[in-house]
């Protein structure tokens, strides 16, 4: 915003708050893009301990679909009741999404609502207010006058389109240490938040300032995209030990307070607002709560738990609208695999409980960007050589052990068919997917090179299939596993990005127990000699020797997932 601009923007707010009227700005200086979105917010009516309000959105992008209008009160207002729009409230900020009968609103277009609240004290008018993250009453490009202007202004369809995306200097380094490691060591990963001394940084590594100042240094004159994993739920990971988390099951309101809120400060500071921040929000957490639950045969007590107490909904949807509120922010919610929720029963129920959470506390649909599938996982990117449809023998490929009657046998199709689902569910058309491809390419000599043989659906699928698991319910470490396809953006329909989450390298989880402070657990599905559980169809764990505690530098596999890159290295 420019100097001169916000100067106004001040005066005017001064105005506002004297009157009970926010003031529209009008769009459009010399030299200075046009404002994004005006809100004209006026309080009708006003009497001892309540007030209505009539509030007016212009929108001045491109056309929308559906809207969703955020803004927060200093004081202690409380809406009671709305019209025209779903107007909820979670502390002291408030949500306004359209009704189904009014989500259209064109370039140039308005809408308008009201709503009925209480108060005591004083009824200050709120000072900002977010049309679908963009900050509106002021514009939404640079002053060219101003070279310290960071811009801002209206989401991009795709964050990935024509950025570069920023590389840790940590895991860069342990990388480049290993023999043939500077061949990916440019190679942007993920930044994972997993508790939060991380924020801060732990045992002198970089925290989250250090990372958005370093990927500031790397951005240069174009854009540049800042990969954060958000990963600290209360009871995480309820179905694993490995990654279990430092917040106890009941723990939400640290979660919001400790975690979250500190995330939101830093990533709202104005000197990161040239950079576009994607968050993968909450990996392994909601879909645990359609396939780990009662009274499935895959369902552990802590799952039970967590569906009971509803903190991975609260979670979820706290931290998307915390997040999500800043226009350079991107939220991807994490969606499992296809070996996970491709089945009829999981799917459509996996996109109904994303929703929820994408509801709650104060979130809209609208603070999701897009979904990620495979996140730190091994599923293969694309199966060439058989298609869910083709048939041997009279048995369908989905009558196959290794299938097991799933509707998807890889991730590109899964991603795919998943976007449009959640459309279909409410998710804007727009709506985007990434794919985690750090550690499914599955080269090396045992790549199949063709389909297998038609003696039967078994021998059909195993001889032809890339992805060489046991099992594809197998997660930790997974013996054979190779670099994927190196990250990329726009690379299919549909798909924002290829991307690489997981920091090849880093451990899933410890072989055996190893004590530690950092709350995680042994899961014998790291361990190689396990024989299994329902969800892997009591197979064999699959999973490497001598591996350290997850996150761990973890140097056998490092060099395996380099051996066995698909595209080779």
């Amino acid at each position: 915003m420019s100097r001169t601009r916000t100067a106004l923007l001040a005066a005017l707010a001064l105005v506002a708050g004297a009157s009970g009227t926010a003031l529209a700005v009008a769009p459009g200086d010399a030299g200075i893009a046009a404002v994004p979105c005006t809100v004209d917010y006026k309080v009708q009516n006003q009497w001892d301990t309540g007030f209505t309000a009539a509030v007016t959105i212009t929108n001045n992008t491109t056309a929308k679909s559906s809207w969703s209008l955020k803004w927060a009160y200093a004081g202690n207002q409380k809406v009671t009741s709305g019209w025209n729009a779903k107007v909820s409230q979670s502390g002291t900020a408030v949500t306004a999404a359209n009704e189904t009968y009014n989500g259209t609103l064109a370039t140039g277009g308005s809408v308008s609502f009201g709503f009925q609240g209480t108060y005591s004290g004083t009824n200050a008018v709120p000072a900002a207010f977010t049309l679908d993250g963009v900050t509106c009453n002021v514009d939404g490009g640079t002053d060219p006058t101003d070279p310290t202007d960071p811009g801002g202004g209206t989401k991009v369809d795709n964050p990935y389109s024509g950025a570069k995306v920023y590389v840790n200097p940590e895991w860069s380094a342990k990388a480049a240490a290993e023999p043939g490691g500077s061949r990916i060591s440019n190679q942007p990963t993920g930044v994972w938040l997993d508790r939060i001394a991380a924020i801060n940084g732990v045992n002198g590594g970089m925290g989250l300032r250090a990372h958005l100042d370093k990927a500031l240094e790397q951005k240069g004159s174009g854009e540049l995209v800042v990969q954060l994993v958000i990963y600290n739920l209360p009871g995480r990971d309820c179905a694993a030990l490995a990654s279990n988390g430092e917040l106890g099951a009941t723990e939400i309101d640290k979660y919001k307070t400790q975690y979250i809120d500190p995330i939101a400060a830093i990533l709202a500071d104005p000197k990161y607002a040239s950079l576009r921040i994607v968050n993968t929000i909450e990996i392994d957490s909601l879909p645990n709560l359609v396939t780990n639950v009662s009274p499935r045969a895959t369902a552990t007590a802590n799952c039970d738990t967590m569906k009971a107490n509803g903190n991975y909904i609260k979670g979820v949807g706290y931290a998307l609208n915390k997040l999500g509120d800043a226009p350079n922010v991107y939220n991807y919610v994490d969606a499992g695999h296809h070996g996970w929720i491709g089945w009829d029963d999981n799917f459509s129920a996996s996109v109904q409980t994303i929703k929820q959470a994408a509801t709650a506390e104060g979130a809209t649909v609208n603070d999701v960007q897009g979904f990620i599938t495979n996140t730190a996982n091994y599923s293969a990117l694309k199966e060439q050589y058989f298609t869910i449809n083709d048939s041997v023998g009279g048995k369908s490929v989905r009558e196959s052990k290794w299938v097991d009657w799933n509707r998807y046998t890889d991730e590109l199709s899964f991603a795919q068919a998943f976007r449009q689902e959640a459309v279909n569910q409410g998710f804007a058309s727009g709506v985007g997917m990434l794919i985690d491809t750090s550690r499914n390419g599955w080269g090396g000599t045992a790549r199949p090179t063709g389909p297998g043989a038609t003696t039967d659906v078994d021998t059909y699928v195993n001889g032809g299939r890339i992805d060489r698991r046991i099992h594809v319910g197998n997660w930790c470490n997974q013996s054979g596993a190779g670099l994927g396809e190196r990250p990329q953006a726009s690379p299919a329909a549909g798909i924002d990005a290829y991307v690489w989450i997981k920091p090849p390298g880093e451990s899933d989880g410890s072989s055996s127990a190893i004590a530690n402070d950092e709350g995680k657990g042994f899961d014998r599905m790291c361990d190689p000699t396990y024989t299994g559980n329902p969800r892997n169809n009591n197979n064999m764990s699959g999973a490497l020797p001598n591996a350290p505690l997850s996150g761990h530098w973890f140097s056998a596999q490092f060099q395996q997932l380099m051996q066995n890159a698909y595209p080779a290295l």
